[in-house]
């Protein structure tokens, strides 16, 4: 059985999909780009405000299940420069704070409304 996350504090799905989907103790969530829930409009251009708000929307869809970065187990990177890879470090770090989940990140040439920066994660409702 699953069960389908949806909060307005974060982007609506631009497509046939969810924002995040909860099976067993397990949430997956989809990818958030730096899209301002309020506006529809992406952010900026800059790397780290992108950065920033990506976290943000995540932030607000684990908020809809009383949960928090810190229960995130895996996240996906995707960046469209591999060049910024030290800047993007830097802000996912401060977003997460101490906690460190495994991560990958990969380059693309091109993200959904040409944003710089799209990143997925997978989370878990209970800690170990």
């Amino acid at each position: 059985m699953q069960k389908v996350i949806f909060t307005e504090k974060a982007p609506k799905a631009i497509g046939p999909y969810s924002q995040a989907v909860k099976v067993g103790e397990f949430i997956f969530l989809s990818g958030q780009i730096p899209v301002d829930p309020y506006t529809n409009e992406v952010v900026t251009q800059d790397i780290v405000l992108q950065t920033r708000k990506v976290m943000e929307n995540i932030a607000a869809i684990l908020e809809e299940e009383g949960l928090s970065l810190e229960h995130i187990v895996k996240t996906t990177l995707f960046l469209k420069n591999m060049d910024q890879f030290s800047i993007v470090n830097e802000e996912y770090g401060k977003a997460l704070g101490d906690h460190r989940p495994a991560r990958s990140t990969i380059e693309v040439s091109r993200l959904p409304k040409d944003v710089l920066i799209e990143v997925e994660a997978i989370a878990m409702a209970k800690t170990c």
